[in-house]
């Protein structure tokens, strides 16, 4: 698989290490070249089959400034509605429903606290039992919509889902096992 990770700001680095080890192509997108890079064919959009969209936690604001200011933002939106497989991770989260409005959830963000208050929830995630979640300054998903499927909650609030071609994190999936 080929594995795109927005790397403009923010924790895109162990999001490649992470698709690294699993033995998968990865590459950054820092420019809007970078996107020719994703497809296998070279053609637009990049196959869904192949390609994987990684949004990673950081700063949304200054993510969606630069992906405006390097004329990366249209491109990729296009490319999420098209049905590119994307995931986002907390920052990423807000990108998806707060800007690009692809996923179809209300977010709040830094709802779980400041940088000192992160912590590690072992829970259930898509059906699986002790799955460790880190939560570092995390948004909150306050409602979801029709359609959107609920992947992992903590204290009764969805906190992964699932919409289409999109899953989404409160937390950061890239940091555990």
């Amino acid at each position: 698989m080929r594995v795109g990770v927005l790397a403009l700001q923010g924790a895109f680095i162990e999001h490649e290490l992470y698709y690294k080890n699993l033995g998968h192509e990865v590459f950054e997108i820092r420019q809007l070249a970078d996107l020719s890079l994703f497809s296998l064919t070279n053609h637009y959009p990049p196959t869904t089959n192949n390609s994987l969209l990684i949004l990673p936690g950081g700063e949304s604001t200054v993510q969606v400034k630069l992906l405006k200011d390097l004329g990366l933002y249209e491109p990729l939106k296009a490319m999420i509605a098209a049905g590119l497989p994307t995931i986002g991770t907390c920052a990423g989260l807000i990108l998806l429903a707060n800007h690009f409005q692809l996923l179809p959830v209300t977010v709040k963000r830094n709802a779980y606290g400041r940088q000192l208050g992160s912590f590690t929830y072992v829970g259930t995630f898509d059906g699986k039992a002790n799955v460790p979640m880190t939560f570092i300054r995390a948004p909150a998903i306050e409602s979801i919509s029709k359609g959107v499927e609920v992947l992992s909650e903590f204290e009764g609030k969805a906190t992964a889902v699932r919409y289409k071609n999109i899953t989404a994190f409160c937390w950061h999936p890239e940091l555990n096992s």
